[in-house]
């Protein structure tokens, strides 16, 4: 009975770890990665559109993004989303495609973006730590409903604690990996 709570826990911890690497994947670390575009909206006759939808993104050169948009007539409203988004690119237009070139990250940007790391870092930790409250809640309920024994009530809290710990040192061990790319010179 109380497997079922820490199975379900653990998979909504996994599931936030995910979005974890995601959030990292979107935190440029002065090299080109396609993916920094993929949280980029935009306003496609009236519809908030992700950029990857609209066309392909790729990396010809480490410092260099290419945005090869399918309808030509939305080039400059794609210019325009990537423009304001928090990204600090400038793009460029030759009509056909639109070149991004990454700049070198000075070391206050770099400073800037480990503490990005460490707050997005925190944030799904509180998550984690949030799903192992109400897992344990539900556990002590079942306890308290004469479902489970008090052995069984402490084995699960044990078990929870357990994954808890886990996939916090997951997160830490992402931030650490992502700390370290972004400090690289």
């Amino acid at each position: 009975m109380y497997q079922e709570v820490i199975a379900t826990a653990k998979e909504k911890m996994q599931k936030t770890t995910g979005v974890f690497q995601d959030e990292l994947r979107a935190i440029r670390a002065g090299r080109a990665n396609p993916q920094l575009l993929d949280r980029v909206m935009v306003d496609y006759y009236g519809t908030a559109t992700p950029l990857p939808q609209m066309g392909n993104v790729t990396s010809p050169e480490p410092r260099m993004l290419l945005v090869n948009i399918w309808d030509q007539k939305a080039l400059p409203l794609v210019e325009k989303a990537i423009l304001k988004s928090d990204l600090g690119l400038n793009p460029s237009n030759d009509g056909k495609v639109i070149r991004l070139l990454i700049p070198e990250l000075t070391e206050e940007r770099r400073k800037d973006l480990t503490k990005m790391v460490h707050k997005s870092a925190e944030e799904a930790k509180i998550a984690i730590r949030s799903i192992r409250r109400d897992a344990i809640e539900h556990i002590k309920k079942l306890q308290k409903d004469s479902k489970i024994t008090e052995d069984d009530q402490t084995k699960a809290e044990k078990k929870m604690q357990e994954a808890t710990d886990e996939a916090i040192k997951g997160v830490d061990e992402l931030a650490a990996k992502k700390e370290k790319e972004i400090m690289e010179v």
